[in-house]
């Protein structure tokens, strides 16, 4: 068995203009003196990284690797969730995904999409010259509108959806396989791919491609009312990537899972900070142990309510906490008798 590497953290929630979170090397130093051991990268954000750059440059790529390591840190991950996003994109998000690509394709879907494309093969060869193996992102939605359905679903129409998504990916999946490395994608209201199910559909329309895989996060999950420790049991062959986010779902008589429209503090399913939410840790926990789970654990940060440098403070012992180091023998072997067959036989009575 392998131990989960951790406390990891990623980045995408405390970038900003101001110091010590507006450069790589500041925020570096911040998180490593909070406890973290990995960072994962929002690879979007010009203050942080560069993508085209990493994809490019090998000198670029040892240059972070050996800053980030004087101050005792690893990259866990870059993440390309904004840029997946942008693969498929339904219409009807068109303007508010817009914000989200480089301002030369703006208003041309067909010019946005190609662009993010053209982003994940970068970070395909980024992760690569890294020396990562897996990736987290999202893979962007065509038939998220259609989700609860009224007036009836064409028939036809998802199935359709979750063709064309394979299509656009099947591509990007195997640009990642010539550099050896898996993406993660997370499951997500939102996304076409939000729950065992639909990974399903979108595995089987890409000839279950071995670089497609999951990022695990418990908490889209809970809001959802879905089992998240019997979903280890099924899918921890795929599990690649793990986000270690809590969550809250509670329900009024005024409101249920869809929230009502209302602000995240007044919806009944929130995320919350680690340890204030519902989420069983320890279980997942020694269910990613059981199931030999060696990558990273990293803390998503998103709380309703908390303070977010006060939940990044308080993540860094919640993870370490809960990492099972696996023990390299079995309890009862001190009673061991070694192998001998002839007794094997003897005590089946042959």
């Amino acid at each position: 068995m392998k131990t989960i590497k951790g406390p990891g953290i990623f980045l995408a929630q405390f970038a900003g203009d101001a110091a010590p979170f507006n450069s790589l090397p500041a925020i570096a130093d911040y998180m490593a003196g909070l406890g973290y051991k990995g960072i994962q990268i929002p690879s979007w954000d010009g203050r942080l990284f560069d993508l085209a750059k990493a994809a490019e440059s090998q000198t670029y790529c040892d240059d972070i690797k050996g800053m980030l390591a004087d101050k005792g840190l690893e990259i866990t991950e870059l993440s390309t969730h904004l840029q997946g996003q942008l693969v498929a994109v339904h219409p009807a998000y068109d303007a508010q995904f817009d914000g989200f690509a480089a301002e030369h394709v703006r208003g041309n879907p067909a010019a946005r999409q190609a662009w993010a494309v053209e982003q994940m093969h970068f970070a395909a060869k980024a992760s690569q010259r890294l020396g990562l193996t897996t990736h987290a992102s999202f893979p962007g939605a065509l038939a998220w509108p259609y989700v609860y359905p009224w007036p009836q679903r064409p028939a036809g129409l998802v199935e359709d959806a979750f063709d064309e998504l394979a299509r656009r990916w099947k591509p990007i999946l195997d640009v990642f396989d010539e550099n050896g490395v898996d993406i993660g994608f997370e499951l997500h209201p939102g996304e076409d791919l939000h729950d065992g199910v639909t990974f399903e559909m979108f595995l089987e329309r890409v000839n279950n491609h071995p670089r497609a895989n999951i990022l695990y996060d418990p908490s889209h999950f809970v809001l959802q009312c879905l089992d998240y420790l019997q979903f280890i049991d099924i899918y921890h062959e795929r599990i690649k990537c793990f986000h270690v986010k809590d969550a809250e779902f509670r329900p009024s008589g005024r409101s249920g899972v869809y929230g009502g429209y209302q602000s995240w503090v007044n919806r009944p399913g929130r995320f919350r900070s680690l340890g204030d939410g519902q989420v069983d840790f320890g279980q997942i926990f020694s269910k990613m142990a059981q199931y030999d789970y060696a990558g990273w654990a990293v803390l998503e940060w998103e709380c309703a309510l908390k303070h977010p440098e006060v939940g990044a403070a308080e993540g860094a012992p919640f993870i370490a906490k809960h990492i099972i180091p696996v023990t390299e023998h079995a309890f009862d072997d001190f009673a061991a008798g070694g192998e001998d067959r002839d007794l094997n036989r003897r005590l089946m009575g042959l």
